[in-house]
């Protein structure tokens, strides 16, 4: 079968080498691709948010099944799009992608479904949400409604920083229409987990739970990031927790999807908190989480094809889903002065690697037969292990073997995770 992926990153190179792995599949597309996953699948030179150019090259060249991966190109209705050419696909069509496209609408399905999430308020209007957040309560969480490449969340630690946030968002729109409405939350504490969950709109078989590093120093110091680096499985996920997370979040997000006519397909990421009063819902993601998926696909023992084949057939099973009972750790390698500014066109050495090592590539271009620097984020490595101390290791052993100029990584990846493994 001939299969398409939409999307050029680190989740689309770990999709791709997960799919490389099974039978049924004879070709694989990437649109676009990058310089990284050219080595798995041919690139092609469509943006991933070029609807008319992916449905085009798709019916042209006879595309059996197409995978799309990323946020944009789902609330875009790319999937309707592909569908209505008769071409099956894996990810949710656009009036479900709206779960991740539409913080208000996220916010107001949990609260009208009883799915416990943070307390919070919607504005339209900049003044009224600065007189709100007079007698709000500190630190506080401002979030622009829209897609904002996982940069649209403010913390505000006061008064001051609260209203110079809803000033970026609303009136100096840094995220451009995604701010024409925010989101103001009250701020919950406790350890995070992601957990990715695959559904067909009825059942839900949640995958292997991972924890994700955002800030871009150590010690989660600095700026917001894409993620630099991931661990899995997260340890404060219990069973006990994961039996509550299931009853009273994932099943009851998919009935509520479904119940207001916008049936959930393909994966749906849980962004969790794990607070004093059990596990809260922080955010969804309509895809594939990215760094999660760079530590989760390495430890499914299932044929992911398979899975997504199934699932847009509606004919998913929890049995169609197994994962190996190991741990895998993902530390990225980025470009130093990520995320603000930084040089690229560095080439990229990479080493051979073993049966239980990977390296994705997320930012990296081909470049007179070389592969070069080109994006903030550059690769992740990846080491799969029985524990998560040899994974993490393994790993970090694994970035020393890689060389490029100018790279980047924190040294803390696992760290908390680990020292809460030994209490």
């Amino acid at each position: 079968m001939k299969v398409m992926v939409v999307g050029g990153g680190g989740r689309e190179h770990a999709i791709i080498k997960s799919l490389k792995k099974s039978e049924k599949i004879d070709k694989i597309y990437a649109l676009p691709g990058n310089g990284g996953i050219a080595m798995d699948a041919e690139c092609v030179d469509i943006k991933a948010t070029d609807i008319p150019g992916a449905v085009d090259f798709a019916v042209k060249n006879n595309i059996d099944f197409a995978v799309v991966a990323p946020d944009d190109p789902l609330v875009l209705g790319m999937v309707d799009a592909l569908n209505e050419k008769g071409i099956s696909c894996f990810g949710p069509k656009k009036n479900a992608a709206i779960i991740e496209g539409s913080k208000v609408f996220s916010k107001n399905l949990m609260k009208k479904y009883n799915i416990p999430t943070a307390a919070y308020e919607v504005f339209t209007d900049g003044k009224q949400a600065v007189k709100y957040l007079e007698g709000a309560k500190y630190p506080a969480v401002i979030k622009a409604d829209g897609l904002a490449l996982g940069k649209g969340v403010i913390i505000a630690k006061n008064f001051d920083e609260a209203k110079n946030a809803v000033k970026s968002i609303m009136e100096d729109k840094v995220f451009g229409d995604s701010g024409n409405e925010i989101v103001i939350e009250e701020f919950l504490t406790g350890p995070e987990v992601s957990v990715l969950a695959f559904t067909d709109g009825n059942t839900v078989v949640p995958m292997v739970s991972s924890m994700d590093h955002k800030r871009a120093k150590d010690g989660d110091e600095g700026l917001n990031t894409g993620g630099m680096g991931t661990i899995a499985p997260n340890p404060y996920y219990t069973e006990e927790i994961a039996k509550e997370c299931y009853e009273k979040i994932f099943v009851p997000t998919i009935e509520a999807m479904k119940k207001e006519g916008r049936e959930f397909s393909g994966c749906l990421y849980f962004g969790l908190m794990i607070t004093e009063k059990g596990p809260y819902v922080i955010e969804y993601n309509c895809r594939f989480g990215d760094p999660e998926t760079q530590v989760v696909l390495p430890l499914l023992k299932s044929d992911l094809f398979e899975i997504m084949q199934k699932i847009s057939r509606k004919e998913l099973k929890k049995e169609d889903v197994e994962f190996y009972e190991k741990s895998a750790a993902c530390v990225v390698m980025a470009s130093e002065g990520y995320p603000v500014s930084y040089e690229k066109g560095f080439e990229i050495t990479l080493p051979e690697l073993n049966d239980d090592e990977q390296i994705y590539i997320a930012g990296a271009k081909k470049k007179d037969g070389k592969i070069v620097t080109d994006g903030g984020r550059v690769l992740g490595a990846v080491k799969i292990a029985n524990n998560l101390k040899d994974a993490v290791d393994g790993a970090y052993a694994l970035t020393e073997k890689i060389h490029f100029d100018n790279a980047y990584k924190r040294c803390d990846i696992g760290k908390k995770a680990l020292e809460y493994v030994r209490r």
